[in-house]
C-alpha cells in the first residue's frame, strides 16, 4: 500500500468514528439506541438491509464464484425477492400491529416468556457464529491487501466498529450502512470500468466471449435437485425460504424495518432491498467474470481472487478506495450484529430492564464475543459465503416454524414447542451428513418443526387426561 491508499483508509475509519460520536448525542433512551426512535427513512433502512446482509462476503466470494464458475448464484437472490414479498404480507403486519421492540415478543405473547427467551437464545447463537465467519472473511481480505496479520486486521476493524456502534446506536449504524453500501458498490463498478478500459475488445465482444465459455450461465436446469445447491428448483426455493427466515424472523434484519415510522415504509424498505441485492450481485458477478478474462484465468487461492486482483493490478489510490469499500462491507454487518445482539439481550432476556449506559456495556460485550469468534474460526476448503449461509440454515427453520405456529389458534404445550424446535435443528445435521444441499435445510426443517410440534402436542394432551383419571 502506498501513502495515498493509507490516507484514504485512515480518513474513512476516522470519519466513521466521528459520525458515531456526533450522532450519539441524540440517544436519550434505549428506544433511540435500538430502534432510532422509529424515525428511520425507508430508503436509508432499505440500503442498511442490503449493506448488512451482503457484507464483505460479496467482496470475498461472489466475484470468486464467477471467476471460477458462472452466474448460477443469481438463482438464490431471485428467490430472495419473493421471500421478502411474503414477509411483507404475513409477518410485518403482525409486528407493527403489536408494536414490539423485539420480534421475539410475539413468541412471548403467544407461547410465554420461556419460549421467547429460547427463541432469542437461538437467534444470538446464530448471529455470533454466522457473523464470526463474516468477520473472518474481512480479516482474510484485509490481510491479503495490506500484509497485516489476521489478528491485527480483525482487532482494528472490531475496535473502530465498536466505537461508533456503542456511541451512535441504530441510527448511526443505518446511516453509515447506507454510505458504506454506496462505497463498496462503487468499488465493484470501478473494478468493472478499470478492466473494460484495459481490455482491447468492445463490450459486446467481451460478453460474447464470456457467454461462449459458459461464464454467464444463470440457470442450472440439471436434475440433481437434492444434492446440488445451485440446481434451479432447490436454489430458487432455498432463496425464498432463506429470505423468508432471515428477513422475517432474524431480529438483525427486522430491526431495521421496525425502525421505520409505519408499515407502508417498512414494506417499501424490505421489498426494495431484495431488488437492490439482485442488482448488486449482478455487478459483483460481472466483476468476477471480467477478472477471469483480464487475469487470463490464472489459478488463485479460493475466495482471494478479488483481493489478488486489487493487490496485483489496481493502481495506488484505487487500491485504497477498494480497501475502504471492503472495510465498509465488513463494518456494516458487524455493527448491525452488535446492536441487534444487545437489543435482543435487553428486550428478550432482561425484560427491557436496562439503562442506556448498560445497553452500551452489553453491546461492548457482544463485540468482544464476535472478535473472539473471528480470531478462533478456521478457513476451510469451501467458499466462505456458503459457510455463512449454511450456519444460518441450521437454526432459521426452527425460528420460522415458531412464528408460523404462532399464527395458529391452537394452544400448544411448551414441551411440544421445544420438541419441534430441537427436532428442526437435529434434522439439519442428518441432512448434512447425507449430503443434501444446504438450500433444502430451511424448507425441510420448517416442515419437521411444525409436524413434530403437532404430533408431540397431540401425544402430551392425550397422556395428560389419562394421568388425571388415574390420579
Amino acid at each position: 500500500m502506498h501513502a495515498a491508499d493509507i490516507a484514504i483508509v485512515i480518513l474513512f475509519l476516522a470519519g466513521n468514528i466521528l459520525l458515531g460520536l456526533w450522532q450519539g448525542k441524540s440517544n436519550k433512551n434505549t428506544g433511540d439506541y435500538f430502534l432510532g426512535g422509529h424515525k428511520l427513512p425507508w430508503v436509508v433502512a432499505m440500503l442498511s438491509i442490503v449493506a448488512t446482509e451482503t457484507s464483505v462476503l460479496t467482496f470475498v466470494s461472489v466475484p470468486g464464484l464467477a471467476y471460477r464458475g458462472d452466474w448460477t448464484f443469481l438463482q438464490l437472490p431471485l428467490g430472495y425477492i419473493l421471500g421478502r414479498v411474503l414477509v411483507s404480507s404475513f409477518l410485518l403486519p403482525m409486528y407493527f400491529k403489536n408494536g414490539v421492540s423485539s420480534i421475539y415478543e410475539i413468541i412471548g405473547e403467544r407461547f410465554g416468556t420461556g419460549m421467547q427467551k429460547l427463541a432469542s437464545v437461538v437467534f444470538l447463537v446464530t448471529r455470533i457464529l454466522g457473523d464470526g465467519v463474516r468477520f473472518l472473511a474481512t480479516g482474510v481480505v484485509v490481510q491479503v491487501v495490506t500484509g497485516w496479520s489476521l489478528p491485527v486486521a480483525v482487532l482494528l476493524i472490531g475496535a473502530v466498529t465498536l466505537i461508533y456502534t456503542i456511541s451512535g446506536g441504530l441510527k448511526t449504524v443505518v446511516w453509515l450502512d447506507s454510505i458504506q453500501f454506496g462505497l463498496y458498490l462503487l468499488g465493484g463498478i470501478i473494478s468493472i470500468v478499470f478492466i473494460l478500459l484495459q481490455l482491447d475488445d468492445s463490450l459486446p465482444q467481451i460478453l460474447g466471449s464470456l457467454a461462449a465459455a459458459g461464464k454467464l450461465t444463470m440457470f442450472n436446469m440439471s436434475g440433481d435437485l437434492l444434492f446440488n445447491p445451485m440446481a434451479f428448483g432447490g436454489a430458487f426455493l432455498g432463496g425464498v425460504f432463506l429470505s423468508l427466515a432471515s428477513h422475517g424472523v432474524d431480529y438483525m434484519m427486522v430491526q431495521r424495518v421496525l425502525g421505520c415510522s409505519d408499515l407502508g415504509s417498512a414494506r417499501k424498505a424490505l421489498i426494495g432491498s431484495g431488488l437492490f441485492v439482485f442488482v448488486q450481485f449482478m455487478i459483483f458477478l460481472l466483476a468476477g467474470s471480467l477478472m477471469y478474462l483480464f487475469m487470463q484465468g490464472a489459478v488463485t487461492e479460493k475466495d482471494r481472487e478479488f483481493a489478488t486482483f486489487i493487490v496485483d493490478y489496481l493502481p495506488s489510490g484505487l487500491k485504497g478506495l477498494l480497501l475502504a469499500g471492503i472495510l465498509s462491507a465488513a463494518m456494516s454487518t458487524i455493527a448491525s450484529s452488535i446492536n441487534s445482539l444487545a437489543a435482543s439481550t435487553v428486550t428478550d432476556l432482561m425484560g427491557g430492564r436496562a439503562s442506556l449506559n448498560l445497553s452500551r456495556i452489553i453491546s461492548a460485550g457482544w463485540a468482544a464475543v464476535l472478535i473472539g469468534i473471528a480470531l478462533l474460526f478456521d478457513e476451510n476448503d469451501k467458499a466462505i459465503i456458503m459457510v455463512g449461509l449454511e450456519i444460518a440454515s441450521f437454526t432459521y427453520g426452527g425460528l420460522l416454524g415458531l412464528f408460523l405456529l404462532s399464527k395458529s389458534k391452537r394452544n400448544f404445550h411448551p414441551a411440544s414447542l421445544a420438541s419441534g424446535l430441537l427436532a428442526s435443528m437435529g434434522i439439519v445435521f442428518i441432512l448434512k451428513m447425507n449430503g443434501i444441499a444446504w438450500t433444502w435445510y430451511i424448507i425441510i426443517s420448517v416442515s419437521v418443526n411444525i409436524l413434530i410440534t403437532l404430533l408431540a402436542d397431540i401425544l402430551i394432551k392425550s397422556i395428560k387426561p389419562e394421568m388425571n383419571a388415574k390420579s
